[in-house]
């Protein structure tokens, strides 16, 4: 079995980290998104992984080459961004007859991932949401198999979202279902989409079952992913002992994930905080936040803000969103 990534988005909710950034490669509770991905399937057997990048894509490239060198992979280029469906087709020639588990590349979930990869039928993650409208949305039969996949509908036949993780046996049917797409210009919202071509494979004769994810971590925008970096700090515990951390007069409220290479003096650092690699934090209070590497603090109040790699902050605040290569001064 082979992993498809996709990881081709430009993260625009994002901005203005994304400019300089892939959103696959912001940090979260002491991982990237990414990793978080690439982890749960490496563990659960598969080593051969498809990333399909655009913007940015050498990062992508660098990153996993240098954190992941024991695994087989390659790069596609999507430079024309026309839908999930577009994307997965380009690697068509990679996987072969091989099965495919495909996960978008700025979702993390919790499930039982082994059982879904070892399964004999394709497998398709949901989720129960408030308002499916602005998700690909399966109608599940009694016998646990999807009878419909419908992209964004007006009126929603159930309120089980598609999360973005699909387990492909009949990768030959799944090709099939793509060229037609592209043959018969069929598109959702403008974009050749991988929802339209699953569902062309149900309506083909495809057994597609649904599985239940038991928790789905939404990454695509600040709050969002500021929620989710709390939620897994709490899960895992962080990585820094409150109580022997060796950060000169400084409190440690847990959880908080601090990567190495820091400088931390005289500051309150927590709850709910990641520290990127080789940041500089002194005489600052930093809670509910994600800080990324090689970024200086000084003299701050940070709650609730995500503040990129290679930036300076100096002086008073409250609630930030800050990119890269930033330099703000409140003297």
């Amino acid at each position: 079995m082979k992993a498809i990534i996709p990881v081709a988005g430009a993260g625009t909710k994002l901005r203005p980290h994304t400019y300089t950034q892939p959103k696959a490669l912001i940090p979260i509770a002491g991982k990237t998104i990414l990793s978080f991905i690439v982890d749960q399937l490496h563990d659960a057997g598969i080593n051969e992984f498809i990333f399909i990048v655009g913007y940015l894509g050498e990062k992508i490239q660098d990153y996993v080459k240098q954190t992941y060198p024991e695994l087989i992979t390659h790069f596609v280029y999507q430079n024309e961004r026309q839908g999930t469906g577009h994307a997965i087709e380009l690697t068509k020639n990679i996987v072969g007859d091989d099965e495919v588990f495909v996960a978008l590349g700025d979702t993390i979930c919790e499930y039982d991932v082994k059982e879904v990869v070892n399964s004999p039928y394709s497998m398709l993650g949901i989720k129960k949401v408030d308002d499916p409208r602005n998700f690909g949305v399966a109608a599940i039969g009694e016998d646990g198999f999807i009878d419909q996949l419908i992209e964004k509908p007006a009126i929603p036949k159930s309120n089980m979202a598609l999360v973005g993780l699909y387990k492909i046996k009949e990768t030959n049917f799944l090709f099939e279902c793509l060229h037609t797409l592209f043959t018969q210009n069929i598109k959702s919202y403008g974009e050749y989409n991988l929802t339209d071509a699953l569902d062309c494979m149900i309506k083909r004769g495809a057994k597609v079952q649904a599985f239940k994810v038991k928790n789905w971590f939404d990454c695509g925008r600040k709050e969002t992913l500021l929620e989710s970096n709390a939620t897994l700090l709490k899960k895992h515990g962080g990585n820094v002992n409150p109580e022997a951390h060796g950060f000169k007069d400084t409190i440690i409220i847990p959880p908080v994930s601090i990567a190495p290479g820091c400088d931390i003096s005289n500051s309150i650092i927590g709850p709910h905080v990641a520290i990127g690699a080789n940041t500089t934090v002194k005489h600052s209070i930093v809670r509910d936040s994600i800080i990324g590497s090689f970024t200086s603090l000084y003299e701050v109040v940070l709650d609730n803000s995500l503040i990129g790699s290679d930036a300076a902050v100096k002086g008073l605040s409250r609630s930030l969103n800050i990119g890269d290569n930033t330099e703000i001064d409140f003297g």
